[in-house]
């Protein structure tokens, strides 16, 4: 894990509100319903200003730390947000320093297990502290970067 700026940026997309709690339970989990809305062909393709090809998942809104309430928006990263389809919603991802972790494997194997080494990290008093602020998930061709904020070190 090292820590980059990660760029500003704006996604289009679905949201959810759900908890780790929620997800480990298949009668409670919105993710699933969430990532196959977003994984059906042409999905996003009546969104204006796409940048690229890869998916985006933002998580935000968070209540607490990972044990609480947050808003994850699955979606594509576009130029602007003038005209939003029906049902879909806009976030801002802040450029803020974040933590990089790069998940590579079987999916949502290596991704799921990327995060726990993030949790872990949480729970360890690891550094820099997480913000809990925005962060964000890249889906794309060779895996999954996460970009995880965190408080930018004290000078």
């Amino acid at each position: 894990m090292n820590v980059v700026d990660r760029p500003e940026m704006l996604v289009v997309g679905h949201a959810v509100r759900t908890s780790n709690a929620d997800e480990a339970d298949p009668g409670r989990a919105k993710l699933p319903g969430l990532w196959q809305r977003a994984g059906v062909p042409g999905a996003f393709a009546h969104v204006p200003g796409r940048v690229d090809e890869n998916l985006y998942a933002v998580l935000t809104d968070y209540e607490s730390d990972h044990h609480g309430f947050y808003t994850q928006v699955v979606g594509v990263a576009v130029r602007t947000a003038a005209a939003l389809p029906e049902g879909m919603v806009a976030v801002r991802v802040p450029g803020v320093p974040a933590l990089k972790v790069e998940a590579r494997g079987s999916m949502p194997g290596a991704l799921v297990e990327s995060w726990r080494r993030l949790w872990k990290h949480t729970e360890s008093g690891g550094t820099p502290p997480r913000a809990f602020s925005t962060d964000l998930e890249v889906h794309h061709r060779e895996g999954v970067d996460l970009y995880v904020a965190v408080f930018p070190p004290m000078h």
